[in-house]
């Protein structure tokens, strides 16, 4: 008997010595006060429960994607062509200040870029597919999730053919988020040639202890003369209606001009940071200016920086705001920058309207996103949930000035701890594009105007519990 006392105290001691341990590096590295608060406070209340979740859930940050990334960034110095990718024909004067997106991004503002909105699965898959089947020289595909379902194995068949027409094919999806993708999909890729990450040597996350960093970007280039980013995965349910969905609601965008130039750099640093194969050299870098002559940018951010890059770009996007920033999110847990830079845009007297879905796909954030909602439309703005479907774009828009497409979820996990691409335009034209689509899709949004304590009492009751994790997850 006393043997087992021993040994039970004994495992009780090395449990909060290691739950010390662990509040002590999340005091240290968590990249918010909040989260280091929340693991902090975690990790001392219920270490049973809190030291596997901080295993698998709390690192966040990725040092040897950061040294990968700057690798690439010094690689392509002396890189000629590559000056129009950094901005070498960047507009004299906006109406936007372009400085605090591009501190963000790394890159600067370009001219000569062309822009077209893609509206839902099917617009954005067929674009897609026609740029595969067009592409002469190579193709630069990634998807955060690949479904062995009928669109991804047309996806298959079209690299395929791309291959067999002998066109270089680089294929990137993510582990996590493709974890369903059965190793025959990808055994009949390389049997055609087509250069794949190895999910055996790869860095980068590949197990469950890594699971907080995914790549949620969705990129597809083709010659480097045409791109395409946003929130579109490879899944029936992206261009089919579901009994689960309804009609999934998403947006895509294609891309021409120096831009491309900047999403593959984005693509070519993603494979640099997994494989340890530099592909720059492999790559187009003359870009064709596009007969639009829009100014362009695209930001890049991810656990490896060393800012809060994603949270910063909505923060300068939202303070540039004179007359509206609408924003279209299927997930809504800011951090407490972005909720103080909405708050204070509303009460300048900006018309600010968040677009969220009205089904639930992912409890959690879906519940959380109630906690923000009272002290927002107390000071003027707009919560609205989309009742056509699910709704996945991730867009805004400010003014008649900045337009953004991509895959940043307005949420703690997209801000810091995914790597996410946005497309920026400081163009009119396209401001003026995603506007119309927005105002398209708020006929088809009701207003959120009950309060939380009016919700169900669930909703009222696990709320403010769900926000306190928000940091933590």
């Amino acid at each position: 008997m006393t043997f087992w006392v021993a040994i039970s105290t004994g495992g009780v001691l090395l449990m909060w010595g290691l739950a010390v341990l662990g509040a002590l590096n999340a005091a240290r590295t968590a990249r918010t006060p909040q989260g280091a608060i929340g693991w902090v406070v975690f990790l001392l209340a219920s270490p049973l429960i809190a030291l596997p979740a901080y295993m698998i859930l709390g690192h966040h940050r990725f040092e040897r994607y950061r040294a990968a990334r700057q690798d690439a960034h010094r690689a392509v110095q002396d890189m000629q062509p590559m000056a129009e990718v950094r901005g070498a024909h960047s507009p004299a004067k906006m109406a936007v200040d372009p400085a605090p997106f591009e501190a963000v991004s790394g890159l600067q503002v370009c001219t000569g870029n062309g822009f077209r909105l893609l509206i839902d699965g099917k617009a954005g898959f067929a674009s897609m597919f026609r740029a595969i089947d067009e592409a002469r020289d190579y193709l630069l595909i990634q998807f955060y999730i690949v479904r062995d379902d009928d669109l991804g194995r047309r996806l298959k068949r079209h690299i395929i053919a791309a291959r067999q027409r002998g066109v270089a094919v680089w294929f990137m999806a993510d582990r996590i988020g493709s974890h369903g993708l059965p190793t025959s999909y990808l055994a009949e890729l390389q049997q055609a040639g087509v250069n794949l990450v190895d999910r055996g040597t790869q860095r980068g996350p590949k197990h469950r202890f890594m699971l907080n960093f995914r790549n949620h970007r969705k990129t597809v280039v083709a010659d480097g003369r045409v791109g395409f980013t946003g929130g579109l995965n490879v899944g029936d349910e992206y261009i089919s209606h579901t009994k689960a969905f309804g009609d999934w609601r998403d947006t895509h965008v294609e891309l021409t001009g120096p831009v491309v130039q900047q999403l593959q750099l984005t693509y070519a640093q993603d494979w640099h940071w997994l494989t340890d194969e530099p592909i720059l050299d492999l790559l187009n870098w003359e870009p064709e200016a596009s007969p639009e002559n829009r100014s362009a940018l695209i930001v890049p951010t991810g656990p490896g920086d060393t800012t809060e890059n994603g949270s910063m770009m909505f923060f300068s996007a939202i303070s540039a705001a004179r007359r509206r920033v609408w924003i279209a999110s299927p997930y809504f847990v800011p951090d407490l920058d972005v909720v103080a830079a909405l708050k204070h845009a509303a009460l300048r007297g900006v018309d600010v309207r968040i677009l969220l879905p009205g089904i639930v796909d992912h409890y959690l954030p879906w519940l959380a996103s109630f906690a923000y909602f009272d002290d927002l439309q107390k000071v003027g703005v707009q919560v609205l949930q989309y009742s056509g479907g699910f709704m996945h774009q991730k867009t805004f828009v400010v003014d008649d000035t900045v337009a953004a497409v991509g895959t940043t979820n307005m949420d703690n996990r997209s801000f810091r701890l995914n790597f996410e691409t946005m497309a920026l335009f400081f163009d009119t034209g396209a401001a003026e594009s995603v506007a119309a689509m927005l105002e398209d899709d708020f006929t088809r949004a009701r207003s959120l105007d009950r309060p939380l304590a009016a919700q169900h009492w669930s909703v009222r009751l696990f709320a403010p519990v769900a926000r306190l994790l928000a940091p933590v997850l």
